[in-house]
């Protein structure tokens, strides 16, 4: 499919079905269909075929998307883009410019146009007859018939009527002259030029529709190590079955969702929770396929595989919401299903009329020509495009890259931000927020034999504390003797003393390292306690932490009437902690994937227009399901997949530039459209009327074309509103 046009004519199709409805997405390449139950599959398939395309079942499994590839088409697209540019240019010059005619001009442009109309058009003409060959009509057709009209007659003109003269020159007229020693060559060449200069800028976007279940898909192991008695053996994920036993080292991903029946470990679930401190895990409980070992070994019993997974469902999550979003484009779909066929039909009346007047077949042809060049959709074609790619260009450099202009269109209409917590409103990294020695004990003294002792550990917590040690006190002495037990703490023995971190066994009697430890809990951080030679010694707090410019960032977008909302997988303190630093009032704590959509659903069935901002796989499915996703660039594969705006910078600040930047841009392409528009519905009565010459109509579009060019351009050179200043 190549445009709104086809996608109307395969719903279409489908719906002859008795029972049937379809909404079919142009970006993911895919259709959900409604059907009574017993429809063979084969049937639809075969409807799809009769509107001239090809089908086939989708995977049971959403990540399987990832074995469809990204199309990869971008380097054969440029490369005919490149030579049919090299062939045109020197047609259009000379065609329009006469003072550049010199003898024998028109036939070296015969010959320049030919492999232009053949082999650039080739695609335009194979799926213009695909559509004749099934009543039917899309842009392809009307780009294939004033290729072909331009072309044919000025091939006629120059074998048989005269315009073949060697030393003949073109002037420029704007009306049909009614020689025959006119050629449209530049028609011919310019046609397929501007078309697809624009179908390579939307290929591109379109074939980025399918990232967000690929990125997902690579989260997935590809091979598991089975455990029968004593022996071990690795084999592919496909051959993994429930109640199946499978070993998982430190450093390697949980091939399964299962239940671990031997070993202890610290599982790192942030990927899908969003939770920043990793979960002690032990014999009886459960761990989720893709997460992260970062612990000891475990043995876990598989208790779902393939599309059963949590994994899986969140990628079938994404799947839906992206499908859902194709019905939102029916009216475009309506507008370019009509404007083809009246096109077509307005050039055949033409012909008519001017045969049925009595005028010579020339001018008559010469006039349905016209109407064909004239109507030829590059501008329309090239509006959005190119303003999206100067508007994309400059967003980056200003650390916002946007993936469509309904993007753009839905940040316009955002009334609420539902923000993520960890790695979005946070750096999603474990620091030292605070150290609380006990009475009479060195601060930096305690701290440097801590960090010594964590940097035997890779827990996260334990890099916390022995890269604030590094930055505080300097190099790190040894530590001999370390020591983990999983689920409590490490120990060592450092400069000759005993050192040990972890949850404390009991209480401390000390007040302040008791009202340390009750701080941090009502905080929502955690808290180690460090014990020299057996005595309670300090009390380290660790935490996520708030990035630096959240703040300002949450009171811009109120400033820009949104209401915040605070949306998390992390515990309730954590989030009760950085919502009330930043003043957010409402938070939804302890989300799962499934509640977060649920809770963008809730507040769009309120009337609201959502906006959701995150960074790991577990917001993936509320970034598609919300009226506009937006991913953090230091977030994962899988949420910028999902996402149709990713802050590169990581800092929300830039969702605020985006806003504006979304403004102007949709003004740029408001004014392309409508000089397209308004260009069409004063040329094509014009060459209706047999008043316009098919080169001027040709030279019309051309220009058309680069007026909307020139006025994208202009956002290449657009700068944000410095922001106010303010205090907290």
């Amino acid at each position: 499919m190549t445009c709104a046009a086809c996608v109307g004519r395969v719903e279409k199709r489908l719906a002859r079905l008795d029972g049937v409805s379809a909404s079919v997405n142009l970006v993911t390449g895919r259709a959900r269909v409604l059907h009574p139950v017993g429809t063979p599959v084969a049937e639809l398939i075969a409807a799809v075929e009769r509107a001239g395309y090809t089908a086939e079942p989708v995977t049971e499994d959403p990540t399987d998307a990832e074995t469809r590839g990204d199309g990869g088409g971008d380097r054969g697209d440029l490369l005919r883009l490149l030579v049919t540019a090299v062939l045109a240019v020197p047609v259009l010059a000379l065609s329009m410019v006469p003072g550049w005619q010199f003898a024998g001009w028109q036939w070296l442009c015969f010959v320049l146009a030919l492999p232009v109309v053949t082999w650039s058009s080739a695609a335009f003409h194979r799926r213009a007859w695909q559509g004749l060959r099934h009543a039917g009509a899309t842009m392809d057709t009307l780009v294939s018939l004033g290729v072909v009209a331009s072309f044919g007659w000025s091939a006629y003109a120059l074998l048989f009527g005269g315009a073949g003269t060697v030393g003949m020159r073109m002037p420029m007229t704007l009306t049909a002259s009614g020689s025959e020693a006119h050629v449209y060559l530049e028609a011919a060449v310019g046609v397929p030029l501007f078309v697809l200069g624009g179908r390579l800028l939307e290929g591109r976007a379109r074939r980025r529709g399918g990232a967000a279940l690929r990125a997902l898909a690579a989260l997935g192991t590809r091979e598991v190590t089975l455990r029968g008695g004593d022996e071990e053996r690795t084999v592919p994920i496909e051959w993994l079955t429930p109640g199946q036993e499978f070993t998982v080292r430190p450093g390697e991903r949980i091939a399964t969702d299962g239940v671990v029946v031997e070993g202890g470990s610290a599982v790192d679930v942030s990927v899908l929770t969003g939770e920043s401190v990793p979960v002690e895990v032990g014999p009886g409980d459960r761990v989720t396929g893709a997460t992260l070992n970062v612990g000891g070994s475990l043995v876990v019993r598989a208790t779902a595989v393939g599309a059963d997974t949590q994994l899986a469902r969140i990628a079938a999550l994404v799947a839906d919401a992206q499908a859902g979003k194709a019905r939102a484009q029916r009216l475009a779909d309506a507008v370019a299903a009509v404007f083809v066929p009246t096109v077509l039909a307005v050039a055949v009346c033409v012909l008519g009329f001017w045969l049925g007047a009595g005028a010579d077949t020339q001018a008559a042809v010469t006039a349905a020509v016209a109407v064909l060049v004239v109507a030829c959709p590059c501008a329309l074609g090239l509006a959005t495009p190119t303003a999206l790619l100067a508007a994309t260009g400059r967003g980056a450099e200003l650390g916002v890259l946007v993936r469509g202009p309904e993007v753009l269109e839905s940040l316009r209409r955002i009334d609420t931000v539902v923000l993520d917590k960890t790695g979005t409103l946070t750096t999603g990294r474990m620091e030292l927020v605070r150290l609380t020695p006990a009475e009479g004990v060195d601060a930096d003294e305690v701290l440097r034999l801590a960090g010594a002792v964590e940097h035997h550990s890779e827990h996260p917590i334990a890099r916390a504390v022995a890269d604030a040690a590094r930055q505080r006190t300097g190099p790190l002495p040894a530590a001999t003797g370390f020591a983990a037990t999983a689920g409590t703490g490490v120990r060592a023995t450092v400069e000759g003393r005993d050192v040990r971190i972890g949850r404390p066994e009991e209480p401390p009697r000390e007040a302040v390292l008791h009202d340390a430890l009750a701080q941090a809990e009502e905080d929502g951080r955690t808290a180690v306690l460090v014990e020299v030679d057996g005595r309670p010694a300090a009390v380290l707090t660790v935490g996520d932490t708030v990035r630096a410019g959240s703040w300002r960032s949450v009171r811009r977008l109120r400033e820009l009437g949104a209401d915040v909302v605070l949306l998390t997988g992390d515990r309730p303190g954590p989030a009760r902690a950085v919502a009330a630093e930043l003043g957010i009032t409402t938070v939804h704590a302890a989300a799962t994937p499934e509640r977060k959509a649920a809770v963008v659903a809730e507040l769009q069935a309120a009337g609201r227009s959502v906006a959701m901002v995150g960074d790991g796989v577990n917001d993936a499915a509320a970034l598609a399901a919300a009226d506009l996703g937006i991913a953090m660039g230091s977030g994962t594969d899988a949420a910028i997949g999902a996402a149709g705006l990713t802050l590169v910078r990581g800092d929300i600040d830039s969702l605020v530039t985006a806003a504006h930047l979304a403004r102007r841009t949709l003004g740029t392409i408001r004014a392309n459209l409508a000089w397209a528009f308004g260009y069409n519905a004063v040329l094509l009565p014009l060459a209706a009327l047999g008043l316009l010459n098919p080169m001027i109509a040709a030279l019309a579009m051309s220009a058309s074309s680069v007026l909307v060019v020139a006025n994208s351009l202009r956002l290449r050179t657009w700068q944000p509103a410095p922001a106010r200043r303010g205090t907290r």
